[in-house]
């Protein structure tokens, strides 16, 4: 479904990635990992066109989108979830969930959403300023799902969140893998990923250094701990 080819991006003058090259196949659930700052978030992001100074290929169904603007990207299905969530925080849980227009067949009706997440229907009418940072969380991807995306990218969705919050968003990314979206994961959480994957990119310093099987970051779990300092 996704695949970057020699993907390089820059910040103003800083070169932040240097030939990264993966594959997300249809239906997978695929990890980026590594250390802060060492590149998963602005693969992100110039999959989504939000960095524009870049160079290489990103095709998503075998069609190049390195150029669109994110509107257009967003449109072919491409949801994006920051780590920091980008939720309007004057509007309420509602009016969030009903804003974006739908773009895919696979879009979530609200009744599901809110027998998954049910915190999300008691709090319908609160503005985002008032909601936890689990249900900010929620909120967020719950709001990527109404949108219908056949390709869904989640930066660090479980950072800092109570460990019931990280089991119900582990039990939506199961969910959302039997609905047969494709995901693509950002995160430093070892143990969280190996519960969803089904592969994963080791990125340093900018580069994907390593492609690994699940169960190779099963054996190699407490190395790659250890390497990440968490």
């Amino acid at each position: 479904m996704l695949e970057v080819r020699e993907l390089h991006a820059w910040y103003d003058e800083s070169h932040a990635l240097h030939g990264v090259g993966l594959d997300v196949g249809k239906g997978e659930v695929v990890t980026l990992v590594g250390r802060n700052g060492a590149g998963k978030s602005t693969t992100l992001k110039s999959i989504v066109g939000i960095i524009r100074k870049k160079r290489g290929s990103i095709r998503l169904h075998d069609e190049p989108i390195e150029r669109q603007p994110s509107h257009r990207i967003a449109r072919m299905g491409v949801a994006f979830v920051p780590e920091e969530r980008g939720i309007y925080a004057g509007l309420s849980v509602m009016e969030n969930l009903t804003l974006p227009p739908v773009v895919g067949a696979s879009a979530w009706p609200l009744e599901r959403i809110f027998a998954l997440f049910p915190r999300l229907r008691e709090r319908a009418r609160s503005p985002g300023t008032t909601l936890s940072g689990g249900e900010q969380q929620m909120l967020a991807i719950a709001r990527a799902l109404r949108t219908g995306p056949s390709l869904l990218l989640l930066d660090e969705p479980t950072e800092g969140l109570a460990p019931s919050i990280v089991k119900a968003i582990r039990d939506l990314i199961l969910e959302i893998k039997r609905d047969g979206i494709t995901v693509l994961l950002v995160s430093q959480n070892v143990r969280f990923a190996a519960k969803v994957s089904d592969r994963h990119y080791l990125m340093v310093n900018g580069r994907i250094v390593e492609s690994l099987a699940n169960a190779q970051v099963i054996d190699r779990e407490h190395e790659l701990l250890e390497y990440l300092g968490v």
